[in-house]
């Protein structure tokens, strides 16, 4: 904390130090018709007790989780937090951590970057992860950009069931450097196959698919994997991680890189972020990953610790030899996860990720009951599930807020032929009677026109 004057002759003398006698020529490059000529307008300071008061008279004004039944997804779910994941985190030792430079005195820290590369490997049936990327949508970006510096071509294609806002980084990732985007359409809530067939070339850099895609639906990796390698292009999954529960590993299906957003493993909707992205690719590409990895080594003693290593970045490499800028790697959001995974374990994961997809398909189930209600595509589905409306998207969400619930996501903002399409999300913190509450809710709707 730097020095503060508390008296006019305290300010006279740093003001004389910096050779000015007043603080007005301090402000003399502001314009006269834009400085405020009068007090600011702020209430009367509050003791503690009150401030807290009123600070709490604030906070009901939020719809929190605590007082609302959320059906929202789409890279942000309310799953369940076990206690020892927020517990671990609110450790000083963790949550002050910076970027453990110095092996040393970073042992901990260290260690946890190191168990998180590993679970991601684990997770994904890949063979090397690194230590963390800044969310979901940067991390499909960077393998793109890695794909192009690994095969030297300049075009990738990429699924419309990919996140669109995902779609939209990687816009901006490769605008200016003379790479071509194909977006290949859907078809039944998948990736249209005979579109990957016709659009991809020798000159595709590579293919990027989401499983579960956007619309929760399963997408048939080892068929697009098959049509990738074909054209010596490289597949990238970007996977929702509690899916990795039940469904074949990506990495099991051929896929190159490995992609994600990882909220759901132990990190609240914190408003929408911070939130982490994990990355993961072959052996074979280690040396074109972006960010750094943590490894275990042995000190002069022979006991195991743990070090930064392969730190291919500008401050300490050639700049032309760096494959990314990323200074920081979400230590404690990857820290939460990497908690999250070992307390829930391989069981818990695939428990957590069954319940998702019972209770996802009885809510899909029930709500299409009501007159009017359908579901448009046949396509398998995990815990999210698209259904089309007779009554405006809108007028749904508002008369369920009403009712304390957080219906969903209306489509049509994403896709314009998708007017009057729900995307739902059911995770395991859903019970039977919110979701038979969401169903009786928007059949009342139904019956009234919204």
């Amino acid at each position: 904390m730097g020095y503060v004057p508390n008296t006019e002759k305290d300010k006279k003398e740093m003001l004389r130090l910096i050779g000015v006698d007043e603080i007005e020529k301090l402000l003399k490059d502001i314009p006269e018709e834009i400085r405020l000529k009068k007090e600011l307008s702020l209430p009367s300071p509050l003791s503690e007790i009150e401030l807290k008061k009123e600070m709490l008279i604030l906070s009901e004004k939020n719809a929190d989780l605590l007082h609302y039944t959320s059906f929202l997804g789409a890279g942000a779910y309310d799953h369940y937090i076990p206690s020892v994941v927020e517990h671990m985190a609110s450790r000083s030792e963790f949550y002050t951590a910076y970027t453990p430079y110095q092996a040393e005195a970073s042992q901990g820290m260290l260690q946890s970057i190191y168990e998180f590369q590993s679970m991601i490997c684990e997770l994904t049936g890949m063979e090397a992860a690194n230590a963390s990327m800044y969310d979901g949508a940067s991390a499909t970006a960077e393998a793109a950009m890695m794909a192009l510096r690994i095969t030297k071509k300049r075009e990738v294609l990429v699924s419309s069931a990919l996140h669109p806002n995902y779609r939209m980084v990687l816009k901006t990732y490769l605008q200016g450097i003379g790479i071509t985007i194909k977006e290949l359409p859907y078809k039944d809530g998948i990736t249209d196959a005979d579109a990957i067939s016709s659009s991809i070339s020798d000159n595709t850099a590579a293919v990027i698919i989401q499983q579960p895609n956007f619309f929760g639906c399963i997408e048939e990796l080892s068929a697009i994997n098959t049509i990738t390698h074909k054209f010596g292009a490289l597949f990238i999954v970007s996977v929702d991680p509690i899916s990795m529960g039940i469904l074949k590993l990506p990495g099991e299906l051929g896929a190159d890189i490995v992609v994600g957003e990882g909220q759901s493993l132990g990190n609240s909707l914190s408003f929408g972020g911070p939130y982490l992205g994990f990355f993961a690719t072959k052996k074979e590409y280690i040396r074109q990953m972006p960010g750094r990895l943590a490894g275990a080594t042995a000190d002069t003693q022979g006991k195991r610790g743990y070090c930064l290593t392969l730190q291919t970045r500008e401050q300490h490499i050639k700049r032309e030899r760096a494959t990314s800028n990323i200074c920081t790697n979400q230590a404690l959001c990857a820290f939460a996860a990497t908690v999250y995974l070992s307390v829930i374990g391989k069981e818990g994961l695939k428990k957590v990720a069954e319940l998702c997809l019972q209770k996802a398909h009885y809510a899909q189930k029930e709500i299409t009951k009501i007159k009017g209600f359908s579901s448009p595509y046949s396509a398998p589905f995990f815990k999210e599930f698209v259904i089309k409306t007779p009554v405006s998207a809108e007028r749904i969400f508002k008369g369920l807020l009403k009712e304390n619930i957080i219906g969903g996501i209306d489509l049509g903002n994403y896709y314009p032929e998708l007017k009057d399409h729900l995307l739902i999300c059911v995770t395991e913190k859903r019970t039977r009677e919110e979701i038979d509450r969401l169903v009786s809710k928007m059949t009342e709707m139904a019956k009234h026109g919204g």
